[in-house]
């Protein structure tokens, strides 16, 4: 397993592991899959050298956390593994930030998150109160890494700024707010043009949610079979003009998978850890998924292949936003 190339504290792979699925009813999974499936997962992702693992207070309203917790302790404990999670920020004021955080560490069953983020920006509340809140959680070691999600590079700037200053102030050393956890995928290209780059430049990490497209990257889906419930049912990438859209890409995916003996989801989970300074966080739903997500660290694009990729995916154009509501509207009337 390959990791970032930055100093922290405990080393972060390339390949993590997302648990929103743990405990959370949007995915369908069932309760077999929480109280059995999900420790096997997360036991064989270890044996793998996968290091992340990446939950938040608002998957299964904290059972994410108490089942991600469970599952590292009766696999060998916390201290090789970067335990990762997100305060949900309704109003996350510096006395709530500590409160959270404390109450995070209490279901995950740790003396210290080693990374611990702020799940979304909030567009009321500064990131000034936030970062106080976060100072103080790392002062009394409940914390050791701060962390962002779902920000601008702008305000993730901003928040860093902010925390630096309060570390400052407090007496500390670094003010650095290591991570930006976003979108990140052939299909979902933001980042690419400024946030990757400044974070390679400036030692920071980006955090890949969603790299495989929640599956429409895997290939598995298409017009004709397309998911029939949970969280995909709402999403427009597997309307069926979407999926026919889609072809020429996963096309592009298997012409290369083949070349690698690799599968779609593979490669594209090759082609977002690529970059540096990047961990993709997919999640898995088998101890299958996760043994293929991990031998995806392992495969070496050639400049040609990732620029293939590349072409293939901005070719793709989605019908998403306002233009795809009447058509999911539709599609959930007839499940209904």
């Amino acid at each position: 397993m390959r990791h970032v190339d930055i100093a922290t504290a405990k080393p972060y792979s390339v390949i993590g592991l997302g648990t929103w699925q743990f405990g959370s009813r949007e995915w369908g999974y069932g309760s077999d899959y929480a109280d059995r499936e999900a420790a096997r997962i997360v036991a064989r992702a270890r044996e793998l050298g996968i290091t992340v693992f990446d939950t938040a207070e608002v998957y299964g309203f904290g059972r994410s956390e108490r089942i991600l917790g469970a599952a590292l302790r009766d696999s060998g404990g916390t201290e090789d593994v970067v335990v990762a999670s997100k305060i949900f920020p309704v109003l996350p004021t510096a006395a709530i930030v500590q409160q959270r955080g404390v109450a995070s560490a209490q279901r995950l069953g740790v003396r210290r998150i080693d990374l611990y983020q702020v799940h979304q920006p909030n567009p009321v509340v500064s990131d000034a109160t936030t970062m106080r809140g976060m100072t103080a959680l790392r002062d009394v070691g409940v914390i050791d890494e701060v962390g962002v999600s779902n920000y601008s590079l702008t305000r993730w700037k901003r928040a860093e700024a902010s925390l630096a200053g309060r570390s400052a102030d407090a007496g500390g050393a670094g003010g650095r707010v290591l991570s930006n956890q976003v979108q990140l995928s052939l299909v979902s290209r933001g980042p690419l043009a400024e946030m990757l780059p400044w974070a390679r430049r400036t030692g920071h990490v980006v955090m890949a949610w969603s790299p495989l497209a929640q599956g429409l990257l895997s290939g598995r889906y298409d017009a004709g079979h397309r998911p029939s419930g949970g969280i995909r049912a709402t999403n427009a990438m597997f309307l069926p003009e979407n999926l026919n859209a889609a072809g020429p890409l996963l096309n592009t995916l298997r012409d290369i998978g083949s070349a690698h003996d690799a599968s779609p989801a593979q490669i594209a989970l090759a082609w977002v850890v690529h970059f540096p300074n990047v961990v993709a966080i997919p999640g898995a739903s088998s101890v299958a998924q996760v043994e293929s997500n991990a031998a995806a660290a392992d495969i070496v694009l050639t400049a040609d292949e990732h620029s293939a990729l590349t072409a293939a995916a901005e070719a793709f154009q989605p019908t998403t936003g306002m233009q795809a509501l009447p058509a999911l509207v539709r599609g959930r009337g007839r499940r209904a």
